[in-house]
């Protein structure tokens, strides 16, 4: 027991003595914390090592050298293949990087008639055209196998294509002419505005004009740099006024537009007035100042008389819109008041030529008495045809009514004459001065219903008929004062006239009136011939009615009432 506690007591002991030891030495040495290298200093330890192992080690570095060149081929070699344009390739500003021919072609070819727009650009004035408006056309196969052609040109920063395209010249000539008047503006000659009640000036000031000849020599000699802008720079000249300054003038321009100024159109064939009266800017806008003096301004007139054309026909449907006034008449007949100073312009409304359509019972002669044209212009119009073989349903081009009134009308003269009552009437300024009978054309030269006019004078005429050719040739006639109304035929005239002397001496029915005794003419008596004669002025207007051509003027009606 004594042995075992002795043992136990030395094993305590050196524990003690180790312990003792331990704190000894914990008191000796200070203790420092394990260093904390930070990860960025560790990743560039790591890589140092890593290099130096490479340096020395050429089989790494050659491993290493040939994985990156090996894909790059790989992948150059499977774009090839492929037949894939490489990537970051551009044209038009369209991508076309990583496509197949094919795509490629279809999407710069969709991009050229769909998206693309060329500017047309004239200092601060812009329009768009598409680039087949232009004569362009894009060869986008040839611009896409240059595109494969550049290979990895785009790789990093991108590689763009210029497009392959041609001109066709005719193509883009044709488009600039056509948009001239748009693209070109005139030159704006002095004119005048009204302030409050003040009327002031306008200085003129310069027009443009296009040059198509050197747009077209600029689209032609760089056509890809206008896609590749997409604009196109015109060639524009500058056009000056007539005058700029419009002092001289403002006193007449103040005299003309102080006043109401009325437009005055005159129908022959109905004998009516049509009457539009312009506001005092609206005529004052048509003015302007050139060397002549005061003139109408086209561009402002100009939408006036489109105007005016239209309310013509406005009651109308479109068919039967036959009405208009001539440019030149009316510019003339306005100007020529401008000039006189008179606040109205007179002129002739005008009609279209019309399509008239056969029913049943209808000839060609027939549907000239029915509209008042001599059959040989209905002949003249519808060339080729023949009008002896008409069925209902056809239909023939019937020239303009103004043919048989060539002449400017005299608007307050009319003569009318009633074929069914062998009478005629004279009026003047609406008042009747003549009224008695007449003859006209017998049933195998019967006269022509119509509305005619006076062509000309002739004291003593001459006229001749194969029913006055014998064996010693062809007798003629006299007629007393004799005055044109209309051709028969090219050169043959039917007109008013007096006493008739035959050949034999005698007068052509006895010198009577009120039965149908000439071969197409109005015979009157010669006193009252001669009245008619001296009193009926050149251009007067002579209407002819009957159960085929109804009156068209109130005085016409009014006329055919008095003697049914």
């Amino acid at each position: 027991m004594d042995e075992h506690l002795s043992r136990r007591r030395h094993v305590s002991g050196v524990r003690q003595r180790q312990k003792a030891r331990e704190r000894k030495h914990q008191a000796m040495v200070k203790r420092r914390p394990a260093p904390n290298m930070p990860q960025f200093d560790y990743a560039k330890w790591v890589a140092q090592d890593w290099l130096w192992h490479v340096q020395r080690n050429p089989k790494i570095l050659k491993i290493l050298l040939a994985v990156p060149v090996t894909v790059a081929i790989m992948y150059i070699a499977t774009v090839a293949l492929s037949g894939r344009i490489f990537p970051n390739i551009w044209a038009m500003g369209v991508y076309i990087g990583d496509m197949t021919v094919d795509e490629a072609a279809t999407v710069l070819s969709n991009a050229w008639y769909n998206d693309l727009r060329i500017e047309l650009v004239d200092e601060d004035r812009t329009w768009t055209a598409s680039p087949s408006d232009l004569g362009l056309s894009l060869d986008a196969r040839q611009t896409v196998e240059t595109a494969r052609g550049v290979g990895l040109a785009g790789i990093p920063f991108g590689y763009g294509v210029l497009p392959i395209v041609e001109v066709e010249y005719i193509t883009a000539q044709e488009y600039l002419l056509t948009i001239s008047d748009e693209l070109s503006f005139a030159p704006f000659n002095a004119g005048y505005t009204w302030a409050g009640d003040t009327l002031v000036g306008l200085p003129g000031h310069d027009g443009r004009l296009l040059d198509t000849g050197s747009t077209l020599e600029r689209l032609r000699v760089d056509p890809i740099t206008v896609v590749e802008n997409r604009r196109l720079d015109l060639v524009t000249t500058s056009v000056e006024p007539e005058i700029v300054d419009p002092a001289p003038y403002l006193e007449d321009a103040l005299q003309l537009t102080s006043q109401p100024f009325t437009m005055s159109g005159y129908d022959p064939f109905t004998n009516e007035f049509v009457e539009w009266r312009t506001d005092r800017d609206t005529f004052t806008s048509w003015l302007e100042v050139t060397h002549d003096g005061l003139t109408l301004r086209d561009e402002t007139f100009t939408p006036f008389l489109e105007a005016l054309n239209t309310a013509l026909n406005e009651s109308v449907d479109q068919q039967e819109q036959t009405l208009y006034v001539d440019r030149t008449e009316i510019v003339d007949a306005t100007q020529e008041a401008l000039r006189d100073k008179r606040s109205i312009a007179e002129f002739r409304i005008r009609y279209r030529p019309t399509i008239y359509m056969v029913t049943a019972g209808d000839t060609a002669y027939g549907i000239g008495r029915k509209t008042g044209i001599p059959f040989f212009l209905i002949e003249e119009n519808n060339p080729g045809r023949d009008l002896s073989e008409l069925s209902p349903g056809d239909t023939l081009s019937i020239p303009s009514r103004d043919l048989t009134i060539p002449l400017d009308p005299v608007a307050n003269k009319r003569i009318i004459v009633d074929l069914d009552t062998q009478s005629m009437v004279a009026y003047e300024n609406g008042v009747e001065v003549f009224n008695w009978r007449i003859s006209s054309g017998v049933t195998s030269a019967p006269t022509s219903p119509g509305i005619y006019q006076i062509l000309n004078h002739e004291p003593i005429a001459y006229g001749s008929s194969y029913t006055l050719c014998g064996d010693t040739g062809c007798g003629q006639w006299e007629m007393n004062w004799f005055m044109g109304i209309y051709e028969v035929v090219p050169g043959l005239v039917n007109g008013f006239h007096g006493a008739v002397l035959l050949p034999d001496g005698t007068f052509l029915g006895g010198n009577n009136v009120g039965s149908q005794f000439t071969l197409g003419c109005v015979m009157s008596r010669d006193d009252e011939a001669k009245l008619l004669y001296d009193w009926a002025d050149k251009g007067t207007i002579v209407e002819i009615i009957s159960n085929e051509f109804s009156p068209e003027s109130e005085l016409g009606r009014q006329a055919f009432v008095g003697q049914v």
